[in-house]
């Protein structure tokens, strides 16, 4: 699927030269041991993720038992650290370290130019509170309450003018692209960005509230 669509727009899928993810969760980086062997790309990924990726989702610190979220085991070519650069061209990206969601999410930025424009582009890695994740005494992610509040003021911090994200339904993907050549671009929404993060980081607090109230 991913080999079609990439074709679809016209770009050979033999000259992908780079494979970046968003996490380590099976729809993100199932594919990736395959991609590697179709197109030789170098395969880079967050730390924290690195193991993860590295043992097909089974040292996944939630879904490591869990049927249909393992997957074929790829390697990592190089392994990335909070603020390390990737680039292709002229085509720059920075990697920022969003945790919680998975120990390595990482979160994208780079610049874009358009008409003499300048824009900074975000693809949000997830900040999602997966259900059944426990955000309270987890023993196998003991930080990760303090990783979402380290994600959440990464997100805040981050000036945004075109906000992407990991799945489409972050930044209502489908109905932007259906309004593009109306007017002004649709995927360029600070406002969208900000109320998203801001969202996002009240549900996890109204969660954390909620464990903490049925912790013993």
């Amino acid at each position: 699927m991913i080999q079609h669509s990439v074709e679809e727009v016209g770009f050979r899928f033999s000259d992908i030269k780079i494979l970046l993810i968003s996490h380590a969760h099976f729809d993100h980086d199932a594919g990736a041991a395959r991609i590697k062997q179709l197109t030789g790309a170098k395969y880079m990924v967050m730390d924290s993720d690195v193991t993860v990726v590295e043992s097909g989702g089974k040292k996944d610190f939630f879904y490591a038992h869990t049927p249909g979220m393992i997957y074929p085991a790829a390697k990592v070519d190089r392994v990335l650290h909070e603020g390390d650069t990737v680039s292709l061209g002229d085509s720059v990206l920075t990697a920022h370290l969003t945790p919680g969601h998975t120990k390595g999410c990482t979160t994208w930025t780079m610049k874009v130019h358009e008409n003499g424009q300048s824009y900074d582009v975000v693809i949000v890695g997830s900040p999602n509170v997966n259900e059944g994740y426990n955000l309270v005494n987890n023993a196998a992610y003991p930080q990760i309450s303090s990783d979402y509040e380290k994600t959440f003021a990464v997100l805040r911090a981050l000036h945004c003018d075109v906000f992407l994200g990991a799945h489409g339904s972050y930044y209502d993907m489908e109905s932007k692209h259906a309004r593009m050549g109306a007017g002004a671009n649709p995927f360029i929404d600070p406002k969208g960005y900000q109320e998203y993060v801001k969202d996002r980081e009240h549900a996890f607090r109204v969660e954390l509230a909620r464990q903490h109230a049925a912790a013993p």
